[in-house]
């Protein structure tokens, strides 16, 4: 249970080029009223796991953005955190997309590189509520695999080989063992922030 994330260790980020790891990005109090904002936002069930798109619409289906696909301004509540990613130096220029996804527990995300003509060198997920293991494997070394396990609060940050030469996966199960401790999955919730490339030119 979440309450087990207090007996283990700060996890130790896997040496992979362009992977950072941050464990207390923001403090509980902010993490109570981000999700508090989530949940009176309206959910979509494009997926088997419910999401909220903003800035730009992701298509699932098609795997791109388009400029046409732009719903409006991300909202007030997440701009601090938006403004916070580039006041620490994490983007250069403000997201301007955001995918809420909510993992209820034994649900999980498949491996996947984030699309490359669509966003920019940047990715950062920040994790609320609860915590889940995410998987990395080299595209170029199929053997080659590393995991991070992300609590709550923390963000990691992807950008150079980990953004584009690693897929990353949030394994579809119950329970994580982290340091020799089963921790159930519990429900998480995930902030991931991007950059429209086409947005720039």
């Amino acid at each position: 249970m979440t309450g087990l994330l207090f007996d283990i260790e700060t996890p130790s980020c896997p040496d992979i080029e362009g992977l950072s790891f941050v464990p207390d990005f923001i403090n509980k109090d902010t993490e109570r009223a981000l999700i508090d904002e989530i949940d009176q936002s309206p959910w979509l069930y494009d997926l088997k796991r419910r999401v909220q798109h903003y800035g730009y619409r992701y298509d699932y289906k098609a795997r791109t953005v388009t400029k046409d696909s732009y719903i409006g301004a991300l909202p007030k509540w997440v701009l601090p955190i938006a403004q916070q990613l580039c006041a620490q130096g994490i983007f250069s220029n403000m997201p301007d997309q955001l995918i809420v996804n909510e993992y209820q527990s034994g649900q999980g995300i498949s491996a996947h590189i984030d699309c490359v003509p669509c966003f920019g060198e940047t990715i950062a997920s920040l994790t609320l509520n609860a915590g889940a293991m995410m998987q990395f494997q080299n595209t170029q070394a199929k053997n080659c695999k590393e995991a991070l396990y992300l609590p709550p609060c923390s963000l990691v940050v992807l950008s150079g080989a980990a953004r584009y030469n690693w897929t990353h996966a949030i394994p579809a199960r119950k329970s994580d063992k982290v340091d020799g401790l089963k921790i159930e999955r519990e429900r998480r919730i995930s902030l991931t922030f991007r950059n429209m490339i086409f947005d720039r030119e």
